[in-house]
């Protein structure tokens, strides 16, 4: 059986740095700002997704992925936690 979850049940590995680096970020971005920046790139997310993204309820794509750590000014694998 294949195994699509994390160990504690989350659905990407990187929703809870997302949101550290968020937060960090100066000034703060709030969900809705990341998502608008989001939208600016032809992400398709809302403030919703960021949520969902953040807290492990919703699968994250590589090209998201890639386009949040463009708009967060950090390396894709710091994303990762590395």
């Amino acid at each position: 059986m294949f195994k699509n979850k994390t160990e504690n049940g989350q659905n990407n590995i990187c929703g809870k740095q997302i949101y550290a680096i968020r937060k960090a970020a100066a000034p703060k971005m709030s969900q809705r700002m990341l998502a608008e920046k989001l939208q600016l790139i032809g992400i398709d997310v809302d403030k919703n997704a960021v949520q969902r993204i953040e807290s492990g309820q919703r699968f994250i794509t590589d090209i998201e992925l890639r386009a949040i750590a463009t708009v967060l000014n950090v390396d894709i694998m710091t994303l990762y936690g590395e």
